[in-house]
C-alpha cells in the first residue's frame, strides 16, 4: 500500500536529502496526527503539488507538528501531452464533482467554462469564493489520489476567451452527442508528437443544457473538433472524467511514469 501524502507549499521541500529532518505545521499536520493517527516509526509521504515528492519516517508527531526524516526525494516530471479539462458551469455541483474525479484519473488542469446555456453564473465576489472552492476541490482529490501535482485551476472564460485558448492548443475536442467520430480515432489521428513540448489537449465539455450550435461554430471556426464519447448522453459529471480516462490510454500517459 502506498504511503499516506500530506501537501507543504511549494518550494518548501527544496534542498531535502536523506537522513535530513522536515517539519510539517498546520492542519495538514493536524490531519495527520488527529485523523491518520500516525504515530513514529510509519512511513508517509510530504508532497509541494509542485512535482517533489519527499518520502520517510514520522519521528515525532504532536496536536500541530509532524516531524519526519527523509529517506528519499524525488522530482516526479509532468508528461509531455497534458489533459485540460474544460468543465462548463454546471448546477447541482456536478461541475465540482467532475473536476474531483478528472484529478483522480489525471487531469492536468481544468478551466471553468461560463457558456451560453450554464444556469450557474460567476459573478463579482461569487467568482473569487468559486474559483477557490474548485482549486480546493482538485487539491483535496490531488491528495486522494497521493499525486505529487496538483493541477491548476485556471481563471473562468467566456467563450469569446475560450476560443482563443483553443487556438493556441495542440488539439481542442468537443465532446459532443451529433459528433461522428469516436473521441479515439480523433486521439489516434492527431500527430501529438509534433510541435515543441508541452502540448495541451483540450477536453470540452458543455453543461446539462448541452453547447449552443453557435458555441460549437465559434470554436470549431479556432480549430477545435468534434467528437463522440459513446453511445449514449453523459452527465456534464461524467462526460469529462470519461474522456481523461480514454485519452491518457490512447496517448500513452499510463504508460510512463508521470504524476
Amino acid at each position: 500500500m502506498s504511503n499516506p501524502v500530506f501537501f507543504t507549499p511549494a518550494g518548501s521541500l527544496d534542498g531535502m536529502a536523506p537522513e535530513a529532518l522536515f517539519t510539517l505545521e498546520g492542519p495538514e499536520a493536524r490531519h495527520a496526527v488527529a485523523v491518520k493517527r500516525l504515530s513514529p516509526g510509519e512511513a508517509v509521504d510530504i508532497v509541494d503539488g509542485a512535482g517533489t515528492r519527499m518520502s520517510g519516517r514520522v519521528t515525532a508527531a504532536s496536536s500541530s507538528r509532524l516531524e519526519v526524516e527523509c529517506t528519499s526525494v524525488a522530482v516526479e516530471d509532468r508528461p509531455g501531452i497534458r489533459l485540460v479539462l474544460v468543465q462548463a458551469l454546471a448546477k447541482g455541483d456536478r461541475d465540482e464533482l467532475a473536476i474531483e474525479t478528472a484529478t483522480e484519473l489525471g487531469i492536468d488542469a481544468v478551466i471553468p467554462w461560463q457558456s451560453e446555456r450554464s444556469i450557474v453564473r460567476w459573478k463579482g465576489d461569487r467568482a473569487a469564493k468559486a474559483h477557490a472552492k474548485w482549486q480546493s476541490v482538485v487539491t483535496a482529490a490531488a491528495k486522494q489520489a497521493r499525486r505529487a501535482w496538483v493541477p491548476e485551476v485556471r481563471p473562468a472564460v467566456d467563450t469569446a476567451a475560450l476560443s482563443a485558448t483553443v487556438a493556441a492548443a495542440g488539439l481542442a475536442v468537443i465532446l459532443h452527442e451529433n459528433a461522428v467520430r469516436p473521441l479515439r480515432d480523433v486521439l489516434e489521428a492527431w500527430d501529438g508528437a509534433g510541435g515543441a513540448e508541452p502540448r495541451e489537449v483540450l477536453l470540452i465539455v458543455g453543461p446539462e443544457g448541452g453547447i449552443s450550435p453557435r458555441e460549437v461554430t465559434k470554436l470549431c471556426d479556432k480549430g477545435a473538433v468534434t467528437a463522440l464519447l459513446g453511445h449514449h448522453v453523459l452527465r456534464s459529471s461524467t462526460a469529462g472524467p470519461a474522456a481523461v480516462v480514454l485519452a491518457s490510454d490512447v496517448l500513452g500517459r499510463w504508460t510512463a511514469t508521470g504524476p
